[in-house]
């Protein structure tokens, strides 16, 4: 059958099973392989199908394995000449390049290690399954420069790099190294893809002239390496728009869509900039063509397979990672897809991918069927993992595998465990990826979307039909929408014009858009002209839209068993269900449980049902089998964190799968309930069984009643599972559910969710700090803007506000003036009754720590780790930079932060983790900022500090274990120190500022680690991209709050041999301290002036603390806009600005050593052994 799906309209009828199998011309390959694998041999007419005169001349070419006719094929099977492999990881968690690539990276390192070589690992993320020190032989948590892995290859000498796991920053790191002839000097082998591959596929004119070799159509364009021949090229193109595409960057960075000479100009700046060749494609746009992604691998016996075909909902002109994306593609015929499959099997080959795992993305005309190809990836991607979670066909294992020689049908299939890679995916359902957004917390960008990727995370959901997985998708997502529809959607309240504008532009809401504007009328037609979203899909809508108004049209008492069958095949939640007949959510699930109408689970099994699943990976539809076979063992289920998002990202998945490693090593079955295909918790064997499922209420229930655990574990995926906690115990209290192992009724584990409800509800937790006799900044709680303002004036301005129950700062802010309050709250927020602000006093110039603690049943209390911001109070704390041990802190304030921790976690009875930030005053005050009876964001930097992995403590001590079962009773302190960073993403967001703030922006983070503090620092600042120059020009503007630390900042440079240059204001206060300045103008007072310095070079570091005047809001933000586009180092703070003249000068007299992570606690224990054989000869 082709991959084109339908549905019935009609809600009588049973919708057809949406189902997708690989056509009978896919099928000669992969049963040669199979045969191949039996040690059998297909019939003689499979070898020759099809006729060579119908395929085109390079399938005739290619397909060596059919008829014989090519080059020898490579010798495969597991190589013995490799002992010692090196991995490149991805770096920090940046848009563009999540945590898709740790879950690669750690399926790559189990691989290889459990094949018996030696890995060693690079990587500059804590907050990694990866860089956990028992996954690798060799851990260099590290930055991730040229330079500094050539340290590492003289030292560790391996065999061989995979540079294909950790996504562009290793593929252009492997290119740096193999350019500047490392590789050659060390004897080290490029392996899963060789140097002149990843050029040809990465660099555009390489590239163009490859795809002309095979006669594959590439779009009209050119190639640039300055302005000048950028416009050029457009000029012989001869329309706008234009597309620019930098080569060898992430996520389409510093690329975009330009409709004018000016804002082609612009983008062709930034792209030279953000291009490590200074290279960029100019491409004659081809806006409203469908587009579509193949994942194919291949391995050194040329053969090749397709894993997955994926399908871009909006139209060309959206990066696919911020697109919504349907897995298997839907819109296509038989032929069309036949043809892409060609062409993807063609161009691996052409490009020289021996072995492994490659994206290629393709443009079709919807009026005529041509097709374009736009790029191709020669490594695991982004879609990589999106595809694999989708199949249940691990693309990263079986790259790593076939990296070291092995031939697809040598490798097993895990899932099957029948049937090996070389067999093909099949699948029978549908599945769809919604990106997720934070342009909300970037004031002054548009929430316009382009080429270049903005998206923060994604959700995946998969169903019987595209409607059931597209309604979980859009629920998965967190964002306040129960499912596409049935709710509160504020498109409805705008007029046409604006509706339109949302259709025609692309956007994070225009499939909201699309919802209002058929509920308003708009016919499907008209809204495929506006948006050019295939028609297939409006149908698709549109029959969503006409369920929802039969359901409107009754009471909740007049549905039938078949009725609510049919909705829920639909992908209805029960919430949307409650809202359309107009009753509560708990009534409608009481009504379909009642008529016996509750999910089939439904197990991933790469074959589409052709083999019996050994997995139990499993996803929910209303269908009549159910596959999931629960046991009757004692077991636990793990909550996820969902999609990522700014302030709830890798850190809180670490700790789910750390639960589940813990766990699973004991004696408890572990169930990992998860909607986010990125990460290492939804891989297929992280636990012993998965549920690839949204985090609502109603999801949860369903998987509590069918497995019906000993235990559920909420606390370590971030505020998503906590919202869940009470209603969830709610359902518990009232039903008395039994667990599957007899053992008691089921409960939630760890610290009781009333008592996490009492650390986040402020009155509830200013009551416990009276108590306790804890110091808290003064403050209230606003219901009102009257309350607001009197609160605000009886503390003093400055003062933070912020809503309560929120997570990374969200819409928390700094406000100076009651102008600035009131603004605030008209805008920021909705402050009422039922939505409480909190107000509290600033502390300004005060120290902020962070502090991790574990605490077991019976009420033993240990500190994990305290660190010290570097960033003064203020800035969030997953926005500054910390130290480990902390470096200038009293050891009477660090007492008294422990006594209040451990009387806190007792009061609140914590059992497993908690976390609290205080605040010191220059004076020596100490005051308690908040605490968090669950795990935090520091949890993985903590534990690869100290060397315990404290999540899987805190999931052990939960089962019932007590610290001193686990070894683990007193704070350990490590002789070196560990520095963590941020990493921002002002880049991706035009317009916005780059001061740090109470609101969180950071995507993700890196670390640093060393024996002294200067070089720490100076290690995780090069990871996050912000490398200290070691001489030049630093420019120094500061505001009057700060300007007393002035003197001390300018002399510190000044004795690193600096040269200043300032403004007005802060040159006149250097003057009079006789501090040798060189004054500049400001922008607006004429030329040239300070952003003329940055632009020409003359500028190498930039301090700049902002006034927040309207002065500010311009020349400010234009300058610090001018540094990062010029990737000049911005620093916002005075504490950063005093730690990077450490660094500076630390790096001037000596180099950076490469220390292995495992290194530092050998060290540990040879020193504490060492003490001990001490104190036993003393006592001698």
């Amino acid at each position: 059958m082709g991959h084109c799906m339908n549905e019935t309209l009609s809600l009588k009828q049973r919708p057809l099973l949406a189902q997708w199998k690989p056509s009978y011309s896919s099928r000669p390959n992969q049963l040669f392989l199979y045969c191949k694998k039996l040690g059998a041999s297909p019939s003689r007419s499979l070898r020759s199908w099809p006729p060579a005169k119908a395929r085109p001349s390079f399938l005739v070419r290619s397909e060596s394995l059919l008829n014989g006719q090519a080059a020898p094929e490579k010798k495969t099977g597991k190589r013995t000449d490799l002992k010692k492999i090196l991995i490149l990881g991805a770096g920090p968690i940046v848009i563009g390049q999540a945590c898709e690539f740790d879950y690669s990276g750690t399926q790559a390192c189990k691989a290889l290690k459990d094949e018996g070589y030696e890995v060693i690992l690079i990587n500059s993320n804590p907050a990694t399954i990866m860089t956990d020190p028992d996954l690798c032989s060799r851990t260099y948590i590290t930055p991730m420069t040229p330079e500094l892995v050539e340290k590492v290859i003289e030292q560790e000498r391996p065999d061989a790099i995979l540079p294909t796991m950790g996504g562009q920053t290793a593929l252009n790191l492997a290119v740096a190294l193999a350019e500047r002839g490392v590789l050659g000097k060390y004897g080290v082998e490029l392996i899963g893809a060789k140097l002149e591959a990843i050029k040809k596929a990465e660099d555009r004119e390489l590239f163009k002239q490859a795809m002309k070799n095979i006669g594959i159509k590439t779009p009209p364009s050119g190639i640039a390496n300055t302005l000048e021949e950028c416009v050029e090229i457009a000029k012989e193109i001869g329309e706008f728009p234009l597309i620019i595409r930098p080569a060898f960057t992430l996520g389409g960075t510093g690329g975009g869509i330009a409709y004018n000479k000016e804002e082609f100009e612009t983008i062709c700046k930034a792209g030279l900039a953000a291009s490590t060749n200074s290279q960029v494609l100019v491409e004659k746009s081809l806006l409203g063509w469908k587009e579509y992604e193949l994942e194919v691998m291949r391995d050194l016996a040329d053969n090749v397979v397709i894993i997955c075909s994926i399908e871009n909902i909006d139209p060309m002109g959206v990066h696919t990672g911020d697109s919504i994306t349907v897995a298997p593609a839907q819109t296509l015929t038989d032929k069309e897809y036949q043809r892409l499959r060609d062409y993807s099997i063609a161009i691996i080959r052409e490009i020289g991918v021996e072995c492994g795992g490659s994206n290629v993305q393709f443009a079709v005309n919807p009026q005529d069927g041509e097709v374009m190809v736009i790029e191709m990836n020669p490594r695991v991607s982004r879609s990589s993992a999106l595809a694999s979670k989708a199949t249940g066909f691990p693309i990263a294992k079986m790259a790593a595998k076939l990296s070291v020689g092995y031939s697809l049908d040598q490798i097993d299939n895990d899932i099957t465990r029948k049937t090996p890679a070389s067999f093909e995916p099949s699948i029978d359902y549908v599945v769809t990826k919604i990106p997720r957004f934070a342009f909300e917390k970037f004031p002054g960008s548009e929430p316009i979307l382009t080429t270049q990727m903005k998206s923060v995370g994604e959700a995946m959901a998969m169903g019987r039909t595209f409607q059931e997985s597209f309604q979980k998708a859009v629920r998965s997502l967190e964002c306040g929408f129960s499912g596409w529809g049935c709710g509160e959607i504020k498109e409805l309240d705008w007029d046409w014009d604006q509706l339109k504008y949302s259709l025609r532009v692309p956007n994070p809401d225009r499939i909201h858009a699309v919802y209002a504007a058929m509920k308003k009328g708009m016919k499907v037609d008209e809204i495929h002209e506006l948006s050019l979203i295939d028609k297939w899909f409006l149908t698709q809508f549109k029959e969503l839209v006409d369920v929802e108004q039969f359901l409107l049209a009754r009471n909740l008492s007049d549905l039938t068993k078949d009725d609510f069958y049919e909705v829920k095949k639909r992908g209805f939640s029960d919430k949307q269900i409650a809202f359309a007949t107009k009753s509560s959510e708990n009534d409608v699930r009481l009504k379909r449980l009642s008529m016996g109408v509750i999910p089939a689970y439904k197990r991933v099994d790469t074959c589409a049902a052709e083999f019996e699943a050994d997995t139990p990976y499993m996803y929910s539809s209303y269908d009549s089998e159910c596959e999931s076979a629960p046991t009757q063992k004692k077991k636990v289920l793990i909550l996820g964190g969902g999609p990522n998002r700014i302030g709830q990202g890798i850190e809180f998945d670490y700790c789910c799968c750390h639960g589940s490693f813990a766990l699973r090593e004991g004696e408890y079955e572990t169930i990992m309930m998860n909607s986010n295909p990125e990460t290492v918790s939804t891989d297929y064997d992280t636990s012993d069984r998965l549920y690839f499922e949204p985090l609502t209420i109603e999801d949860v229930l369903n998987i509590i009643e069918l497995e019906r655990p000993d235990g559920i574990i909420v606390q370590f995926g971030g505020q998503t599972p906590l919202k869940l906690a009470l209603p969830i115990q709610r359902y518990l209290d009232e039903n008395k559910p039994r667990c599957a192992s007899g053992s008691g009724y089921v409960h939630i584990w760890g610290t009781t969710p009333d008592n996490i409800d009492a650390a986040e509800d402020r009155e509830k937790f200013n009551a416990i700090l009276n108590e306790l006799k804890i110091e808290q900044p003064k403050g209230g709680i606003a219901k009102s803007e009257a309350d607001a303002l009197a609160i605000a004036k009886n503390i003093g301005y400055p003062v933070v506000v912020r809503p309560s129950y929120v997570l990374g700062g969200r819409a928390m802010e700094i406000v100076y003036s009651d102008e600035k309050l009131v603004t605030y709250l008209e805008t920021a927020v909705e402050v009422d009754p039922e939505r409480p602000v909190l107000i509290d006093r600033y502390l300004s110039d005060a120290i902020e720590i962070d502090i991790d603690a574990l605490a077991d049943s019976d009420g033993n209390v240990v500190i994990g780790g305290i660190m010290e911001h570097i960033e003064q109070a203020g800035v969030h704390s997953g926005d500054s930079a910390c130290s480990l041990p902390t470096k200038t802190i009293p050891e009477s304030c660090k007492d008294t932060i422990r006594s209040w921790t451990i009387k806190l976690a007792k009061k609140l009875n914590v059992c497993g983790l908690m976390n609290c930030q205080f605040a010191i005053t220059i004076s020596g005050d100490v005051y308690l900022l908040e605490a968090n009876p669950r795990a935090s964001r520091t949890v993985p930097f903590v534990s690869k500090a100290i060397g315990h992995p404290l999540a899987k403590y805190a999931a052990l001590v939960m089962s019932g274990k007590s610290l001193y079962d686990l070894n683990f009773t007193e704070e350990v302190i490590p002789a070196h120190m560990s520095v963590k960073e941020a990493v921002l993403p002002f880049e991706k967001f035009q317009g916005c500022d780059v001061l740090l703030g109470p609101e969180m922006r950071s995507t993700g983070e890196v670390m640093g680690i060393d024996y002294e503090f200067p070089i720490a620092f100076a290690k995780a600042e090069i990871a996050a991209g912000q490398a200290p120059p070691l001489s030049g020009t630093v420019f120094l503007s500061l505001n009057d709050l700060t300007k007393p630390h002035l003197e001390r900042i300018a002399k510190a440079f000044l004795g690193l041999g600096f040269k200043i240059v300032s403004t007005s204001g802060t040159a006149h206060f250097l003057e009079l301290v006789n501090i040798p300045v060189e004054r500049v103008l400001k922008l607006h007072e004429g030329r040239p002036n300070a952003g003329d310095m940055v632009a020409n070079g003359q500028i190498q570091l930039m301090v700049i603390t902002s006034s927040g005047d309207a002065l500010d809001q311009i020349d400010g933000r234009k300058l610090r806009r001018m540094g990062l586009a010029y990737k000049i180092p911005v620093i916002t703070t005075v504490a950063g600005a005093l730690a990077t003249s450490e660094a500076i000068k630390s790096l001037q007299s000596s180099s950076i050593r490469m220390i292995a992570l495992q290194d530092f606690f050998d060290d540990q224990k040879k020193a504490a052994s060492d003490k001990t054989l001490q104190s036993s000869s003393t006592s001698l």
